[in-house]
């Protein structure tokens, strides 16, 4: 299928591993040119280099750490004009209320969740001016699961996502979209580090984590391409009656 996406430009925060990186993948295959921001230079680079082996499409890098509203301005600034907006850098950690002190709690919600509101606010009114853009935020489940051992990481996707709805519900006057993504347990190097330790605990041998997803939907965890591949249609012009929606992918579970 045709996604109609072409020469579009595609910013991609947290775009150099996991779903940040399998989503570029896929914009890429689509004839995308890709702008990916993360933290690590040298992992950055190594992903551009791949794409760029296998697709014939423009990739540009800007390592970067987007805790700040300053640092998002100047990356937005460094990019330009762009076409599509893919928020995802950010890991809140687990634990619950007494265990995440507040340093910590602030420091994780200061990149993803004020990271998330910094970049739209950065890309919106360039988007407006050109009455064309969308933004995908890819936020996550625990947002409307409410798991109380990921308690910071619940509150804070709940907001993004209530911001997405919010922000959404304006954009058609301004010629944009606004949606977001809810991935369920997704095979990254994160999850499976998790998953590594959680079976030393339980099972006494952290190569056994894989017993430890078998009671989830079809037996395991989501690949993060199927996540890029749900960003990707999302974006594209196939789906552009689609706004200020959330589209959960956890399964079914």
């Amino acid at each position: 299928m045709d996604l109609q996406l072409a020469g579009k430009t595609v910013l991609i925060t947290g775009g150099s591993k996991g779903i940040g990186r399998a989503t570029a993948d896929v914009l890429a295959g689509e004839g995308c040119n890709l702008i990916l921001v993360a933290r690590g230079p040298a992992q950055l680079e190594e992903t551009a280099v791949a794409i760029r082996g296998q697709r014939q499409v423009n990739v540009r890098t800007i390592p970067a750490d987007l805790s700040s509203d300053e640092a998002v301005r100047k990356v937005a600034a460094e990019a330009g004009d762009i076409d599509i907006l893919v928020n995802n850098a950010g890991a809140i950690p687990p634990g619950d209320l007494a265990s995440i002190e507040d340093a910590r709690w602030r420091q994780a919600w200061d990149l993803k969740v004020f990271g998330y509101i910094s970049f739209c606010r950065a890309v919106y009114a360039r988007m407006k001016a050109r009455r064309s853009g969308v933004i995908v935020n890819v936020i996550g489940a625990a947002g409307e699961k409410f798991p109380t051992s990921y308690i910071a990481g619940a509150a804070g996707n709940a907001s993004l996502m209530a911001f997405t709805r919010a922000l959404g519900k304006g954009a058609p006057a301004d010629g944009l979209r606004v949606v977001a993504i809810n991935p369920g347990p997704v095979e990254t190097d994160r999850l499976v580090m998790l998953r590594r330790a959680e079976a030393q605990q339980k099972l006494g041998d952290p190569e056994r984590w894989r017993e430890l997803t078998a009671t989830m939907p079809f037996g395991r965890a989501a690949t993060p391409h199927e996540i890029g591949n749900a960003v990707a249609f999302l974006a594209s012009p196939l789906s552009a009656y689609t706004n200020a929606t959330v589209l959960t992918i956890d399964g079914g579970g």
